[in-house]
């Protein structure tokens, strides 16, 4: 159909990439949980977007100037690995101080958690976290390619209709974990020490991904 072949089996392959965590869903979760569903869908545009803008420039060949100059890639690798450590150190340092308020008494029951840092800005940060991230880049390209028709006289077509399957898989999964993490905010309003060690635990893994992105 429009120049795709294996349609069915890319859209379950899509589905288990989708459900593999990684920065920008945990970092969606994160705000959800933190800030409310409001701030937690502006995340997840701002991850629509980056992604929009990742796949738009892997069919128009910024994966082959990737390819061709390690030099640039590593840079754009290297920006993401320190602003993925930027955005995990934050988490951390804000679940050290609830945890540290929690202690000492200050912390009211149904005070709002002193993580949401009214400065986050989510979208921006999710955006800037998404286009910084060169691998994504090369797993797109190298994925897509696989179910496009190489005879088919129309690329962006057949393009097109794969980028539309995997946002609309990947908008109901981030909005699941949209409602899950407002869930979990109601419990965090209540248990401050949860709410602070769940910070700190996102941040950890946040810094695993970084790690990872600088081992290349």
């Amino acid at each position: 159909m429009f120049g795709t072949v294996d349609l069915w089996t890319y859209v379950v392959a899509s589905v288990l990439v989708i459900l593999l965590p990684g920065p920008n869903s945990l970092y969606v979760l994160s705000v959800a949980s933190r800030r409310g569903r409001r701030d937690g869908f502006k995340a997840a545009a701002a991850v629509f977007c980056g992604d929009s803008v990742l796949m738009i420039a892997t069919a128009a060949g910024l994966a082959s100037v990737f390819a061709t100059s390690p030099l640039i890639y590593n840079l754009v690798r290297w920006a993401g690995v320190v602003y993925l450590a930027y955005l995990a150190f934050g988490l951390i340092r804000g679940g050290v101080k609830s945890w540290r308020a929690a202690r000492r008494g200050d912390a009211v029951e149904e005070a709002p958690a002193p993580a949401a840092s009214p400065n986050e800005r989510p979208f921006t940060r999710a955006l800037v976290a998404s286009l910084l991230n060169p691998k994504a880049i090369l797993f797109f390209v190298s994925f897509f390619v696989q179910f496009v028709d190489p005879g088919y006289a129309y690329p962006v077509l057949s393009y097109g209709v794969l980028f539309v399957i995997i946002q609309v898989l990947s908008m109901t999964y981030l909005t699941t974990l949209i409602l899950a993490g407002d869930g979990l905010a109601q419990v965090f309003r209540r248990r401050r020490r949860l709410a602070a060690a769940g910070n700190g635990l996102v941040g950890a893994v946040m810094i695993g991904f970084a790690t990872k992105l600088a081992a290349g």
